[in-house]
């Protein structure tokens, strides 16, 4: 995997995993959500190799997750009571997956690696994002009704 990471310039993810900001629009949109200009669209390389895992997070936009090589994604999305999982890999499962805004998502490979392009409208931008860690009482129903996610919480 160290051959992904050099090839596409990667660094090390707050989430876990790593990446790389490929496009950052140049165009400038008011988000209702974060009450701010945002950029239009930006969009990442994302690695997760076998072991990582991208904790549980939200960003206040909607996001497009897009598979590109390697093995299935497994992703998973947490709206605050409900937990439902997709898979996308383009075998089957299909290329890319709607995470909507404010749906804490959470993610790894199912194998050795998948490397995954991430879009995000309007853009992301770090202001905008949060670890589901930081709500105490969303951490402690994983923990309490979801046991086996509790993991992804880091």
């Amino acid at each position: 995997m160290q051959k992904l990471v050099d090839k596409y310039k990667l660094l090390p993810h707050p989430e876990g995993g790593y990446y790389r900001e490929v496009f950052r629009s140049g165009l400038k949109v008011s988000s209702a959500a974060a009450g701010a200009e945002r950029d239009a669209a930006t969009h990442i390389y994302y690695l997760l190799t076998r072991g990582d895992i991208s904790r549980f997070h939200r960003v206040l936009h909607d996001e497009i997750w897009n598979f590109y090589e390697g093995d299935p994604l497994r992703l998973i999305k947490y709206d605050g009571e409900t937990i439902r999982e997709e898979r996308i890999s383009g075998a089957g499962d299909g290329f890319v997956c709607i995470m909507g805004a404010g749906i804490y998502q959470a993610a790894e490979t199912s194998g050795e690696f998948s490397l995954i392009g991430c879009t995000v409208a309007p853009g992301f931008d770090f202001r905008d994002f949060s670890f589901l860690s930081d709500d105490k009482s969303a951490s402690e129903r994983i923990k309490t009704r979801h046991p086996e996610y509790a993991r992804f919480i880091g």
